[in-house]
């Protein structure tokens, strides 16, 4: 390399090592982190009377369902944490692990994804397989424990006659372990 060759290369790497505009070239990202803005995604639909909207909750490891839930239309929210799902004019089938069944209907619920709860609004209407009915305001399933609790206006009448009234209970999907206060 001659002198004068390298005495331009030496000026041009000063001129660009000096240069504050100078811009680098960066690879992008191939794993960009989520902003603050997260997308949300909203889902809408309806069902028939012949073929309303359905979904069934089985636990993975038993494949033994816990809830049969059917309504007429629902809407859902996703976001990153989870969903909530709002479901009209529902009709839930409840399943306990030693058989039993408590069968529910409500004008409204929401499934909630993050808290594992169904809650079932506007006027629960509610009866086990022995006969005992239910009735409450709300109503909400926590899908982890298997309990409902309800509150508003709660009225219990078994299968014999025997009937109890409060304003919240809590209690297995049996109906025989309650506690209403």
């Amino acid at each position: 390399m001659t002198a004068r060759a390298a005495g331009a290369l030496a000026a041009l790497v000063c001129l660009c090592a000096c240069n504050p505009s100078a811009q680098t070239a960066e690879s992008p990202n191939p794993n960009p982190s989520p902003t603050s803005s997260s997308l949300s995604l909203k889902i809408s639909g309806r069902g028939t009377s012949q073929q309303p909207v359905r979904i069934v909750e089985q636990q993975r490891d038993t494949g033994r369902v816990q809830y049969d839930l059917l309504a007429r239309s629902y809407e859902t929210l996703s976001e990153q944490a989870g969903s909530r799902a709002q479901f009209e004019h529902v009709h839930v089938t409840f399943h306990s692990k030693d058989g039993s069944t408590l069968v529910a209907d409500a004008p409204k619920a929401i499934v909630d994804q993050v808290t594992n709860t169904i809650e079932m609004l506007g006027g629960v209407h509610a009866k086990n397989n022995l006969g005992t009915t239910l009735s409450c305001d709300s109503l909400t399933y926590d899908h982890l424990t298997e309990m409902i609790y309800g509150t508003g206006h709660v009225a219990f009448t078994s299968a014999t006659g025997f009937r109890a009234t409060g304003n919240r209970f809590e209690s297995d999907i049996s109906l025989t372990h309650t506690r209403m206060q």
